[in-house]
């Protein structure tokens, strides 16, 4: 028996849903299972696989949304300058309290043997995937390993070594993460794998492309620079997971498309108390700047084996909408997890439970309307057209846009009436897939306003949506402003 009735045909949650592609998730009746459990857009983790499997999972999803008749977002997430330990004996190593560890360039020596220089016990030695470590270490800098549960203190080091004291034990494994807290380190957070990789998303025409370990705005720039280049329009999503973002937060924002919380190196990154509170900051900056923000990592992680989360994760995603993010993300749920499908359905059962409540107490504070592509004209005009939406009771709310900035500007003033995105452009109806409350609707006539009404009115009446008496408002466009966008058009059903 199936975890889910595929045939279902929910509502949809206006949060939308990011899932994860791995092994548990990546065969194309997945795919279609968990499109129709709610996913809206698919990330594929560029730090795993090669490029046949990324080939393959990209030419999956595809088929199954053209299949499905139903727009999905590809999100590409480049590794970035991830620091990760080399290989140990075993694949694991349990390091005591106080013990101590050296980090060297290579290993002489057997794995785990130290180099004696009169102590009685050997130090570990480890190695890491980033050469320059030893010279970019000082005395007292912090070494966080295993997603932050192992702490070291480096306490010395010469040319060859850092020794490090363990402050809090644990057991660490071969190719784990490497976080280092406060270490200005020279790395770029556009390596050349990522580059290969981000030109690989641009010829392959994919949404959203992820840089991760974002420093600065000109980092965001750079990939920008480098993915137009090569003829893409993808974008670009900046991992918040450094202390140095939190400092440059408001540039960030302003020159990426959209944000990711990455809650899982910030964690490490920074005190594990103020993880909350820089989320709520950075989904603050990020409605000011009317650009999407997605809240992930271990939001509904216990279901990565259990078939319900816990009360505590529950809270934590209905906080995350509450919020004002945009849409949540599973990882290891959908990735490697026992359930996929049915944690994909859990985050929008909760979706659906939190969302009016957003009505009771808006999250979403006004556009700054200094900010870059901030349009004050569509700003109004949208804003307006909800409230009439809402006044009227109407049903729809649609909106034709061909770039995606009106229909963004929609998901950004939160109006809680259902909003239908509309486009020539297969692309911009991709995009739409990130912004809050906008159902991408394929194969509507966006240039005659009539037959835009009437498709709209017979795709409404077939989904059970309009029926006679009911309204409809779209945004629409004289030609003569500086936006399209600065008309509200009032249709009834007859």
């Amino acid at each position: 028996m199936p975890e889910t009735d595929p045939t279902r045909s929910p509502r949809p949650s206006q949060t939308k849903i990011v899932a994860t592609l791995g092994p548990a998730s990546s065969q194309p009746p997945q795919l279609a299972h968990l499109i129709r459990a709610g996913v809206d857009v698919f990330r594929v983790n560029m730090a795993h696989g090669d490029r046949d499997e990324h080939n393959q999972r990209l030419a999956d999803i595809r088929r199954v949304s053209e299949e499905l008749d139903q727009p999905v977002g590809i999100l590409i997430d480049l590794a970035g300058p991830k620091i990760r330990l080399g290989e140990l004996p075993d694949g694991q190593l349990t390091l005591d309290a106080d013990s101590k560890v050296r980090f060297v360039h290579n290993l002489p020596l057997p794995l785990g043997e130290g180099r004696g220089e009169g102590v009685s016990e050997e130090p570990f030695l480890l190695t890491t995937t980033y050469e320059p470590l030893i010279e970019e270490l000082d005395v007292d800098d912090r070494i966080m390993l295993a997603d932050g549960t192992v702490s070291l203190q480096v306490e010395r080091f010469t040319d060859d070594y850092a020794e490090c004291r363990v402050i809090q034990p644990g057991t660490v494994r071969s190719r784990q993460g490497v976080n280092l807290p406060g270490v200005k380190l020279s790395v770029p957070a556009l390596g050349p794998k990522d580059r290969d990789n981000a030109i690989w998303a641009a010829e392959n025409d994919i949404d959203f492309v992820g840089l991760s370990f974002v420093r600065t705005a000109d980092e965001v720039l750079e990939l920008k620079s480098l993915l137009r280049e090569h003829g893409s329009e993808a974008h670009v999503i900046a991992k918040i997971e450094k202390p140095e973002a939190l400092e440059n937060l408001q540039a960030i924002v302003e020159a990426a498309d959209a944000i990711m919380v990455a809650r899982g190196d910030l964690g490490v990154e920074i005190d594990i108390a103020r993880v909350a509170v820089a989320q709520k900051e950075i989904i603050a900056v990020c409605n000011r700047c009317r650009k999407p923000v997605i809240v992930a990592t271990q939001m509904l992680d216990s279901m990565q084996h259990s078939r319900l989360p816990t009360r505590a994760e529950v809270a934590d995603v209905t906080g995350a909408i509450l919020d004002g993010g945009d849409a949540c993300m599973l990882s290891g749920e959908t990735a490697v997890g026992e359930h996929p499908a049915l944690a994909v359905e859990m985050m929008h059962r909760i979706a659906l439970q939190t969302e009016p409540l957003c009505r009771e107490r808006p999250s979403v504070p006004p556009p700054d309307l200094s900010a870059e592509g901030v349009n004050q004209i569509t700003e109004a005009t949208v804003f307006a057209a909800g409230r009439m939406a809402e006044k009227l009771e109407a049903k729809l709310l649609v909106v034709a846009s061909g770039s995606g900035k009106t229909a963004l500007s929609v998901a950004k003033n939160r109006n809680y009436v259902s909003a239908i995105g509309v486009s020539d452009s297969p692309a911009t109806l991709r995009r739409m897939c990130l912004y809050w409350g906008v159902i991408p609707l394929p194969g509507a006539p966006t240039g005659d306003r009539e037959a835009l009404l009437q498709h709209i009115t017979n795709w409404g009446r077939q989904a059970g949506l309009l029926h006679k008496g009911d309204r409809v408002v779209l945004i629409a466009g004289t030609g003569l402003a500086v936006t399209a966008h600065n008309m509200i058009v009032v249709h009834e059903i007859e």
